[in-house]
């Protein structure tokens, strides 16, 4: 894999690893402050947790954690970057 492959590469796992924080932000954002504006006396409970901490932390983690680990078997490469300080010598 030449330079500019593993620059691009590099770039397309960054913006990839970003989107999905975004995302996962997002979720976490919508459902804890979606749900979790109501008065406490509204509160519905799952497993024990109020219903916006489990669908924003407990669901959001589950979900952000399978999403990643599918992007990475995907569409992550390994790259070799000791191969550069041998191209450059």
């Amino acid at each position: 894999m030449n330079f500019k492959e593993k620059n691009r590469q590099i770039n397309k796992e960054a913006k990839i690893t970003l989107g999905l924080y975004v995302l996962f932000f997002i979720w976490w954002f919508a459902f804890a402050y979606g749900i979790g504006l109501k008065d406490v006396s509204e509160y519905h409970y799952i497993l024990g947790f109020p219903s916006w901490f489990f669908y924003s932390c407990i669901v959001g983690y589950v979900m952000i954690s399978a999403l990643l680990a599918f992007v990475v078997k995907k569409y992550f490469k390994d790259i070799d970057f000791e191969e550069n300080e041998e191209e450059a010598n």
